[in-house]
């Protein structure tokens, strides 16, 4: 009984969510320094649109848009994987280390690469993979103890560790790029998207549409983890292989989407907690509504940063954090308590 009224709580969330979404995407396609009215919106996406709206509409919001969409849901199921691994409500692909391990790889590609040009901007989902998962396999070295295993407890401290000494790292490759390239990053780390065409898209999409997918279909065993490790084990499951190859899973998800939507943060963290709220502690249901809430936060920050503060558009990585620190706070101040 409690599994089928989780399942419709699950399936009624989504739903909400799904019109939630829908309905920032089209306040997004319609907003921003050249306004478009729904009914010209809905027109030129049926092949109807005059030349300035459909170059508008698919030259350039669209593409940001889906890009959005596909971190959106990155960031978030990260998020729930990291936390179910951990076991610990505080845990982000942010305050772990996996985004200035990103960070990292990024500033190696430009600083060795120079190039942003739309072909060779696929191979920065790479090199920030290639970042955030020295960083995690510095976290997992770290936290592993010859004698009792893989330490969940130690894993947040020794993530801010980590994140301390990669910001670091990056902070000094930053001061030695020219002003163009140093723009940019400055601009990446502070969460601005910048994936704006369709070669982003696709780039970010196979990331999202593999690993995504897996990550669900793995729920099961997170909800094992979630027991202990000697109950996972009494219980037949390979803790250790299952353990890494789901972090592996979320080193993919939240770096590739880093890599297109910039330095974001807070949202792998928010949105676990709120799709927890809302469906229970099945991560069957979790990993889904995260992906979905993290989709409705960035894009509802993208479209914020750059519509409502006109001409001088705000990061939306900026607008995510300033949902997402408060709510971290209460939340820290409700586990003290």
């Amino acid at each position: 009984m409690k599994v089928q009224k989780e399942t419709k709580k699950a399936s009624a969330a989504g739903l909400i969510l799904l019109v939630i979404a829908v309905c920032i995407i089209l306040i997004g396609l319609h907003t921003g320094s050249f306004r478009l009215s729904p009914l010209t919106v809905g027109k030129t996406l049926f092949g109807y649109g005059t030349f300035q709206s459909t170059t508008v509409l698919f030259d350039y919001r669209l593409p940001r848009i889906l890009v959005t969409m596909l971190a959106g849901i990155g960031l978030g199921v990260s998020g729930a994987i990291l936390q179910g691994v951990s076991r610990n409500p505080l845990a982000d692909p942010g305050i772990l280390g996996l985004h200035a391990g990103a960070s990292f790889g990024l500033m190696i590609y430009i600083t060795f690469f120079h190039s942003l040009e739309a072909q060779a901007s696929m191979f920065i989902p790479l090199f920030t993979f290639a970042g955030g998962t020295l960083a995690a396999l510095l976290i997992v070295v770290l936290t592993y103890d010859r004698l009792n295993g893989f330490l969940t407890i130690r894993m947040l401290l020794v993530g801010i560790a980590v994140s301390a000494g990669f910001s670091a790292v990056t902070l000094f490759m930053s001061l030695r790029l020219n002003e163009e390239t140093y723009t940019f990053a400055s601009r990446w780390l502070v969460g601005n998207v910048w994936g704006r065409d369709w070669i982003h898209v696709w780039s970010l999409l196979p990331w999202i549409g593999i690993l995504a997918p897996l990550a669900w279909l793995n729920a099961r065993s997170l909800n094992i983890l979630m027991l202990g490790d000697q109950a996972a084990a009494g219980l037949g499951a390979h803790v250790q292989r299952k353990r890494i190859m789901l972090i592996a899973i979320a080193v993919g998800l939240s770096c590739a989407s880093v890599a297109m939507a910039g330095g974001i943060g807070f949202i792998g963290f928010a949105a676990p907690h709120l799709a927890r709220r809302l469906v229970g502690t099945m991560h069957q249901h979790i990993i889904p509504i995260a992906g979905l809430i993290g989709l409705v936060i960035l894009v509802a920050s993208d479209t914020i940063g750059r519509s409502l503060f006109q001409p001088n558009a705000i990061p939306a990585g900026v607008v995510a954090a300033a949902i997402g620190a408060p709510y971290f706070l209460y939340l820290v101040m409700k586990i003290k308590t």
